[in-house]
Order: C-alpha cells, then structure tokens, then sequence
C-alpha cells in the first residue's frame, strides 16, 4: 500500500513525534521552582490580613518579586499553566496598569493550560486593570475605603456581567459581593 504525499508526511510526522516521546525527548515541562518559591513568599506577605500587614517591610519585596518575575518572564523561563498562575499572582499585586494586563493575560494562559484556581485570578486582574486606567470593574472582585473609616465598600462595578459568567470564574455574585464587603472592615 502506497500512500500519498501528504498522507506519508502526516505519518511521518506522528511516528517522529511517538518516537521522540518514547525516548524522552518530550517530557512535558516541570514548574518553574523558583517562581513558585516568590509567589508563595509573596502570599506569606499577606497572611497576617488587610489590616496587619506591615507595608514598610512588604512593598520592596513585592518590588524585587515583581522585577524577577518580569525577568523570568521575558527571558521564556514561564513553561506551564503553574508558572502563568504564580507568575499572575505576583504581578496582580503591582500598581501598574501594563502589570495587571499582563497578569489577566497569564491568568487566562492558566486557565487555557488546565489551572482552574486561576479563574479568580483573570477576573480579579481585568477588574484591577480596568480600575487602574479609569473604568468600572466588571467581576466585583474589588473593594476600597468607604467614607467611614475603617470599612470597606465594593468598587463601582459594571452591571453588564451576568452572575452566570462571574460563576464560571469563580467569583460571587454581584449581590453577595456587595454584601461581603464588611469582611475588610478593621475590628
């Protein structure tokens, strides 16, 4: 049986592939382990809450966090959905527009990859971008300083977002987020 010439190049191509796969040569890519050391530096920062964290000591190290994550990230050193995610969670924690794009971009490269815990995270970073050059967040996942001191209000939120889709990203409804803000209020 002869075949054709594209039929014989798709086969070729997919015994090269089996084979490079048998002999290892396509191991599929392990996590970045230093990534995963900052991002998780990074949450330890913010255990103690909103409201006991001391940010004389956790800004520079965001600081250094968010340049060696820029580094890594320009030098290809991302490799899988864990490497996008712990990289978005770093960034998210920025102050600047161009960082939270870059964030809701990795978070949806997470997502795209099979990291399901990154969900939260591409709505939370579009919502920070969108408030960073002016505009309504969309997911509610934002909140600020209400007039009195001490408590917390969501952030203007744009209606146009169904609940369904909030679902789908893992975050609450528009009702129940209003309605939790009072969890970042100072006791």
């Amino acid at each position: 049986m002869r075949l054709s010439g594209w039929r014989a190049s798709v086969a070729l191509a997919a015994i090269t592939v089996v084979a490079s796969m048998v002999r290892g040569q396509n191991s599929p890519p392990t996590d970045n382990a230093e990534l995963a050391r900052i991002s998780q530096e990074d949450q330890d920062d913010r255990k103690p809450g909103l409201h006991g964290i001391d940010w004389a000591k956790v800004k520079p190290r965001d600081d250094a966090r968010l340049a060696r994550t820029r580094e890594l990230y320009a030098s290809g050193a991302l490799r899988t959905a864990s490497d996008c995610f712990h990289a978005a969670l770093i960034l998210q924690h920025s102050s600047e527009a161009d960082d939270y794009l870059l964030a809701h971009e990795m978070s949806v490269a997470a997502v795209a990859q099979g990291q399901k815990d990154a969900r939260w995270l591409a709505a939370a970073s579009e919502d920070r971008f969108l408030m960073k050059i002016g505009r309504k967040q969309r997911f509610g996942t934002q909140y600020e300083p209400a007039d009195e001191p001490g408590r917390y209000r969501l952030a203007p939120t744009e209606p146009q977002v169904t609940d369904e889709l909030r679902a789908v990203l893992g975050t609450p409804s528009l009702a129940e987020a209003k309605a939790t803000a009072s969890r970042f209020d100072k006791k």
